[in-house]
């Protein structure tokens, strides 16, 4: 019976030293969140209504390209080789503009994405910093995103953060 209790009086010792170093985790939804928050809501309607305007642009850019073919079939027959070669060329220059224009509004950095960094960005940066807040006030060492794929660490306790470690063992 001692023994009985000497061994339970060890593993509640045990337990607690595990749990006093025990790392807390928390887990967050930024898209829940963020779907809550009216700035953000509008900030997504106006970059909704940009896009559009810009694609219905571009549909008729493309619309207008489509027309100049169309006549130019049907004309080319009564047209001399050096018209014929103009009307290519200006139709090809049409094609090429509407696709610079599209790669400027919804390119990799274009209008649309500078557009969204000025709207959207602070309003997540509010939200990150609320997150970071949270998580030092509350002593929790991690927190995940829900709503990202694969859950991505939104904070992290800097003294978990190894990287020193391994650019030294790396001999960096």
């Amino acid at each position: 019976m001692l023994m009985k209790r000497l061994w339970l009086a060890v593993a509640v010792v045990v337990l607690t030293a595990f749990s006093v170093n025990a790392q807390r985790f928390a887990y967050v939804d930024t898209e829940y969140i963020l779907e809550k928050i009216p700035e953000y809501q509008q900030a997504q309607k106006d970059l909704d209504a940009i896009a559009a305007q810009w694609k219905q642009e571009i549909e008729d850019k493309y619309a207008e390209i489509d027309r100049l073919y169309k006549k130019f079939q049907a004309e080319q027959y009564l047209m001399d080789e050096q018209t014929k070669r103009r009307k290519e060329e200006e139709i090809i220059q049409k094609e090429k503009e509407v696709k610079e224009y599209q790669k400027q509004k919804f390119g990799y950095e274009g209008e649309l994405f500078e557009k969204r960094q000025e709207l959207v960005k602070p309003i997540q940066d509010r939200v990150y910093n609320a997150i970071k807040d949270l998580a030092e006030s509350r002593n929790y060492d991690f927190i995940f995103d829900k709503s990202s794929a694969g859950s991505s660490m939104l904070f992290a306790s800097p003294r978990y953060d190894k990287s020193e470690d391994i650019l030294k063992e790396l001999g960096y």
